[in-house]
């Protein structure tokens, strides 16, 4: 299973979470769930992408996220939500237990939202 995880700023479109995902998802194969922080997931922008992809749209408890230790290290997502990167814990959350890194954070262009790929390869959709 491949998962992408998605953190993104409160002026963040559509357009800018999907920027991100396909900066992180490049030549690789297209992921079967998008993930972020529960919270996060009831906004219509997050919704809108997963229901345009037609894959569900998962929501990540803050207590989950803030026991991944990331790659990447952003201080106001640290300070925000306990992990590093919210878009590398959502998507390793997401994936599952053996889950690994294929793609780890890229931002958008407009710099309002960040993607991450994790793969399970034990896991199926």
């Amino acid at each position: 299973m491949r998962v992408a995880g998605i953190g993104f700023r409160g002026a963040a479109t559509t357009a800018s979470l999907r920027d991100a995902l396909l900066r992180a998802i490049g030549d690789g194969p297209p992921v079967q769930a998008l993930a972020t922080e529960r919270a996060k997931s009831y906004a219509p922008v997050f919704r809108d992408l997963a229901a345009a992809l037609s894959i569900p749209g998962i929501g990540i408890s803050a207590s989950d996220l803030a026991e991944i230790i990331t790659p990447t290290q952003s201080q106001r997502i640290q300070d925000r939500f306990g992990t590093g990167s919210l878009a590398e814990a959502a998507a390793l959350a997401a994936a599952g237990p053996q889950a690994r890194l294929v793609a780890v954070r890229v931002v958008s262009g407009d710099t309002m939202a960040t993607a991450a790929i994790a793969e399970n390869e034990g896991t199926d959709t």
